[in-house]
């Protein structure tokens, strides 16, 4: 009994022993056949994340890669500088996400994303695709995706060359702005320093008198008396004028101040309208008609500061004065109304201008 338990023991030990070698020799063969294997082959999928068309194409990802100098075919695949493609890739504002791997049979793998555009931005030095969280990038050449363009005198709160997050640029200089309030407040300090100080030598200096001796004569003592009404005449001129200076010195560095603030709600206000128009257009993009309907969007600021915008349908030879950018779903179904039980009887070139800004009413322009 004794003898088969130790026999069954060995048995046991001898299987696992050549399960171990047999691990030990497949590791040890993959390992050679890595470091032996180079790159035979690429394949560069494009994961397109929009259906409006593609930004991105395999020919342009190997233009990058080529361009960069990094170098694939025939690398050994330990070697392969997978993160170096990938920046070369994803520097490319339009490109969302990227994935690159070797295969055991030596092709290099490039997933790409491309984000998804719900806007172009085309007016004065402006040509750049928005995203709906607020992303923005330039567009590349050539390209023609099929959203909504907003034109006209409308300004986003960020130069034209800028790509990235909206928010994150807003943020940053909104701390710049933060920093030189701060800044500016510092230089108070010194100033009010200074109004105090010469408003207690001026309150000193009016407090200034002299006594009459008992042994002076009133010729004498009215002479000094006259010289230091002189005197204190000329020192309170000086340190008022001193005074004036310096209160127009803390009034500019207000004024600097205030600018600063206006400046803050200015870009936050910007900032607002820019969200305002993202949404709008995603409201757009979310009814079927509405999406194939309007092509292009004028947006312009008022001297008022509030943001209105124009629509120009695809459908007829007039254009839709929609105004702020307000109860968006009654102005629509307002204007639907009038396209079924008005333009589909006058006729769809009827009017220059339909104007669905006020409530309740719908006003043509021939």
């Amino acid at each position: 009994m004794k003898f088969e338990k130790i026999g069954k023991y060995a048995l046991l030990a001898i299987v696992w022993g050549i399960v171990l070698g047999y691990v030990t020799y497949s590791v040890s063969v993959t390992r050679r056949h890595r470091s032996e294997q180079v790159v035979e082959s690429v394949d560069i999928e494009i994961v397109d994340s929009t259906a409006n068309g593609h930004l991105v194409s395999s020919r342009k990802v190997r233009e990058w890669i080529l361009r960069s100098g990094i170098s694939t075919i025939g690398v050994p695949v330990g070697k392969v500088d997978l993160a170096g493609i990938e920046a070369v890739i994803a520097r490319n504002g339009f490109v969302d996400r990227v994935n690159t791997y070797v295969s055991y049979t030596g092709v290099l793998h490039i997933e790409v994303s491309q984000r998804r555009p719900m806007l172009r931005l085309m007016m004065d030095g402006y040509n750049s695709y928005t995203t709906d969280k607020g992303f923005v990038f330039k567009a590349p050449s050539a390209s023609a995706l099929y959203v909504p363009v907003v034109t006209g005198s409308y300004r986003p709160p960020f130069p034209a060359d800028y790509e990235g997050d909206v928010w994150e640029y807003i943020e940053k200089r909104l701390a710049e702005s933060d920093e030189r309030i701060r800044k500016i407040g510092r230089e108070k300090l010194p100033l009010y320093e200074l109004e105090d100080s010469l408003t207690v030598a001026i309150r000193n200096e009016r407090r200034r008198y002299i006594k009459k001796r008992w042994f002076e004569s009133k010729e004498s003592f009215q002479k000094k008396v006259d010289e230091l009404r002189a005197e204190k005449h000329r020192n309170l001129r000086k340190l008022r004028g001193a005074l004036r200076d310096a209160n127009r010195r803390v009034e500019a560095v207000t004024a600097r101040q205030q600018a600063e603030y206006q400046a803050q709600k200015k870009l936050n206000k910007r900032y607002e309208d820019f969200i305002k128009l993202i949404n709008f257009v995603c409201w757009i993009e979310g009814d079927d008609f509405w999406r194939s309907e309007v092509v292009q969007i004028v947006a312009r600021t008022m001297p008022s500061g509030a943001l209105e915008v124009d629509l120009v349908p695809r459908s007829g030879n007039y254009t839709i004065l929609f105004g702020e950018i307000d109860d968006i779903e009654g102005k629509f179904d307002k204007l639907m109304r009038f396209y079924r039980d008005g333009l589909n009887n006058i006729g769809w070139d009827e009017y220059s201008s339909i104007n669905i800004k006020y409530e309740g009413q719908v006003v043509c322009r021939k």
